[in-house]
């Protein structure tokens, strides 16, 4: 005995009004007004109808959106199965030769590899993959990295710079760490074109930095109490003429430092005068003021590793 529903028109619940046919076990794209609404209609192939017993059980109720959502997924479906035998046909078909298509690669074929060549470059081959220099690509310059040095990948004021690689905690405040040397590259503020002038303006803002606050506000090293200074005067950089500013520093905590200022101009561009600040925690036997003269003189155009001649050149360290 089954209680299927047996085939017939049943209304549909999706589009008021019609009525739909039922196959005995799905519904078809077949339609038609209700019997309320007009002649009694069938459909041009109305599927046999086997005969069952006991009590109909209702269908379920026909998709929403009516005939057209039927007909829309049921056209959809006949041009995708076409449309996957046309590939078919297409992948395993005979080529015009008469042969069958070479099959693709399978998991256990090695994977194809690009042909080795020197002419790609690798990071060791720009100065920028060099760990004994620092390169400020904007300046267009580079200078040595002293032993124990390294450089920095972050900075708060992203500039270029390399520092001694141990940190300690900041005599002032337990919440920062100090690195006991640093040098800075960084563009001159626009307007200005003077490397004295620029230098003796810079020194301020490098102690500032070094020694006074950080960028936080914090007195790293109780901040500053006292300057004298040790070297004001020309010097060549890069095959530029430029100046230097030297100041000893003394802090309420700590040993204080030893900071400069260098200005010059640049090689690249329009010339724009270039500033490198360096700063020594003071009495440290591994950073004698000496370093700083050699740090100033390693500074070289980017791709010039040997510039001894130009403006300036006669000027001493």
């Amino acid at each position: 005995m089954s209680f299927a529903t047996p085939p017939g028109w049943y209304p549909d619940a999706g589009t008021p009004g019609t009525d739909r046919w039922w196959d005995g076990t799905a519904w078809t794209a077949h339609t038609r007004p209700s019997a309320a609404h007009s002649a009694p209609y069938e459909p041009v192939h109305q599927p046999y109808a086997p005969q069952t017993f006991g009590p109909p059980v209702t269908p379920p109720p026909p998709p929403r959106g009516g005939s057209r959502t039927r007909v829309l997924a049921i056209t959809l479906s006949s041009l995708l199965v076409l449309g996957a035998a046309v590939t078919a046909a297409i992948l395993l078909g005979p080529d015009d030769s008469g042969t069958r298509a070479a099959p693709g690669p399978t998991a256990s074929d090695p994977a194809p590899t690009a042909p080795a060549t020197s002419a790609t470059p690798s990071p060791e081959d720009s100065p920028d993959g060099d760990p004994g220099l620092l390169v400020d690509q904007l300046n267009g310059i580079t200078l040595a990295v002293p032993d124990g040095w390294e450089k920095a990948k972050n900075t708060s004021d992203d500039a270029p710079t390399i520092r001694t690689a141990v940190s300690y905690d900041c005599p002032g405040t337990s919440a920062s760490f100090c690195y006991r040397g640093t040098v800075s590259t960084r563009t001159a503020r626009a307007g200005q074109t003077d490397p004295k002038a620029i230098a003796e303006a810079d020194i301020t803002a490098a102690a500032d930095r070094a020694y006074e606050e950080d960028v936080l506000g914090r007195r790293t090293h109780g901040g500053i109490t006292s300057h004298t200074v040790l070297k004001a005067e020309p010097v060549a950089v890069a095959g530029r003429t430029g100046y230097l500013v030297r100041w000893r520093v003394v802090t309420a905590k700590g040993p204080g430092g030893v900071v400069q200022s260098v200005a010059f101009p640049s090689t690249v561009g329009s010339e724009t005068p270039v500033i490198v600040r360096l700063a020594f925690d003071a009495d440290r036997p591994e950073l004698p003021v000496s370093l700083m003269d050699t740090i100033t003189r390693s500074i070289r155009p980017i791709g010039d590793s040997a510039t001894s001649g130009g403006v300036g050149a006669s000027i001493g360290p």
